[in-house]
């Protein structure tokens, strides 16, 4: 096990303005960004059933953003999450370095990726930063790595 992957993660720091209120994310703010891009991609979300929506955005090395959406289906375990949608619509377009994802939720602290989608990031973006916020409070974001977030992923096929 890598050290790194022992460390308890750490919550990103919020910015402020002088006035003690949390800014904006400015254009060159890459976790702004991504989370700014995770936000609106989360209006897309197809969630019938349980009306919990979840966007997420990743970021290739060359600089582009991929979003996707969570789709439900009745029978639930056919449901995908928005990491996974934002995954394969990437992979599927030929892209292949990730460096980031962002991941927005009404939830406390922002919505953390489920198993599936954590050993997915462990096997196509096991260096990206995953950053995770709340819908309702998009400018105090969460980062983690990936190796944080799965420890001894399972990556090798014999």
């Amino acid at each position: 096990m890598a050290k790194n992957s022992k460390r308890k993660p750490q919550p990103a720091k919020a910015q402020a303005r002088s006035n003690g209120r949390p800014r904006r994310p400015r254009a060159g703010d890459i976790p702004g960004r991504l989370i700014a891009a995770a936000a609106g991609a989360r209006q897309q979300a197809v969630a019938p059933y349980s009306h919990f929506q979840v966007g997420a955005a990743l970021l290739t090395r060359q600089g582009e953003i991929v979003t996707g959406a969570n789709v439900e289906s009745a029978s639930y375990g056919l449901t995908c999450c928005a990491e996974r949608v934002a995954l394969f619509k990437a992979l599927t377009e030929g892209k292949r370095a990730f460096t980031a994802l962002a991941v927005v939720a009404r939830a406390p602290g922002g919505a953390m990726p489920c198993g599936a989608c954590r050993q997915l990031l462990a096997e196509y973006a096991p260096e990206a930063t995953v950053w995770v916020a709340d819908s309702r409070a998009l400018t105090r974001p969460r980062a983690f790595t990936v190796a944080a977030l799965l420890p001894s992923a399972f990556t090798v096929v014999p």
